[in-house]
């Protein structure tokens, strides 16, 4: 807590500027000891003024020891429309304690584009791209949404159109919004694929409701195993669904998935909850690249990979709140991840040896033991017989 009150001021300045700001904003700029912001908020401010004008340098870090450092003096910092809405407030503050800031937000660039599109706030999925892959758009391309990405510049929204095209979007409706608030406004509707505009200009903002004929993730666990590149090392959907639903994977939480192969339980524990967090262990350098491209095509940005063994590797990572291991556990595997205690544990047995450890454990440890068997029906000759799998054994124990 300051001793004094707040010696930080964070002002949410729109394109409109000084004649913007609320009284309360504009008596702080006026009694700052030092004002500081990038060149494009600086410049909406009045010439006269007492306090010093400070540029915020880029990378945009650099910019928060300079501003700890003023700590005691009345400092200023501007950002723009709302600072905790994909703004710079939250990456400040987390550095300061409560009682050493104030804020004064203006109008967000998500109420602007509401408010000009009529689109109620509460049914908008909303995305920072500016520093952000496309491929974060992934999960949330289906018919019916309604998209607001913060864009980087003009050259990324052209980017955009030219991926959700890509991604059998083309029919998607675009709408570009320009410097939202101020004199210099506009707002143009075109579709993905006829997107051409090369003089589009920042700060902008991009609406999408998406449409065509690209694929649509489901919101259930079990994707089609062809959404993964894999050699073979896969836990196949049915399985990775029962995986899945034993993993029970909550907000907030972390896995570790041994023996990750393609990545597919983890990037689908990603995909349960924006929150959650993985790492995948795998000893095959390969495996662990295919995964990590899985991973970005599909729009998971928080899938940590770890090449080598797990059990040499596990001491220095996180506790995790469950762990998955799709083949290959072994007894010092098992005695390593009963450390980690309280934990859930969903482990899988194809072979016959790996299947009478996980009875061993079953009967030692306690959890449930599930056999596994699944048939696909195939041609058989001129008409169709079952073909079975091999059976997988899964034990699920929490610790």
């Amino acid at each position: 807590m300051a001793d004094s009150g707040p010696w930080l001021t964070i002002v949410g300045i729109g394109e409109d500027g000084w004649d913007g700001l609320t009284a309360p904003a504009r008596a702080a700029i006026e009694a700052a000891d030092s004002v500081m912001g990038a060149p494009r908020h600086l410049s909406l401010l009045p010439k006269t003024g007492r306090g010093t004008r400070i540029v915020w340098p880029v990378p945009f870090a650099d910019g928060v020891p300079m501003l700890l450092e003023r700590r005691g003096e009345r400092v200023v910092m501007l950002a723009s429309g709302d600072p905790f809405w994909f703004g710079a407030g939250s990456v400040v503050t987390r550095h300061l304690e409560p009682g050493e800031w104030v804020v004064h937000p203006a109008p967000s660039t998500l109420s602007l584009a509401a408010a000009r599109l009529g689109w109620p706030v509460e049914t908008i999925h909303s995305v920072g791209l500016h520093a952000r892959p496309v491929e974060t758009l992934r999960p949330h391309l289906a018919p019916g949404r309604r998209i607001l990405a913060l864009m980087r510049d003009g050259a990324s929204v052209t980017e955009l159109a030219a991926w959700l095209a890509e991604q059998g979007f083309g029919d998607s409706a675009m709408t570009v919004l320009e410097a939202l608030g101020g004199p210099r406004e506009r707002v143009r509707d075109c579709t993905a694929a006829a997107l051409d505009w090369t003089d589009i200009a920042h700060p902008v903002a991009v609406a999408i409701a998406p449409a065509g004929a690209g694929r649509t993730l489901p919101c259930a666990s079990g994707l089609d195993d062809d959404w993964f590149a894999h050699d073979g090392q896969i836990t196949k959907r049915p399985v990775r669904t029962l995986a899945l639903s034993a993993l029970a994977p909550r907000p907030g939480e972390l896995l570790w998935d041994i023996g990750a192969g393609s990545g597919s339980v983890a990037i689908e524990w990603l995909l349960s909850d924006p929150t959650t967090r993985a790492v995948g262990f795998e000893r095959d350098a390969s495996r662990l690249a295919r995964a990590a491209d899985n991973a970005a095509r599909l729009g998971i940005a928080r899938l940590e990979l770890v090449e080598g063994d797990a059990v040499a590797q596990l001491a220095e990572r996180p506790r995790p709140d469950a762990v998955f291991v799709g083949g290959g556990l072994s007894p010092q595997l098992v005695e390593a991840l009963r450390a980690l205690s309280p934990c859930r544990l969903v482990a899988h047995a194809v072979t016959l040896e790996t299947e009478a450890l996980l009875a061993q454990c079953h009967a030692r440890y306690g959890g449930e033991l599930l056999r596994i068997e699944l048939a696909q029906a195939k041609p058989l000759g001129t008409r169709r017989g079952w073909k079975a799998s091999y059976p997988i054994v899964q034990w699920r124990v929490a610790w």
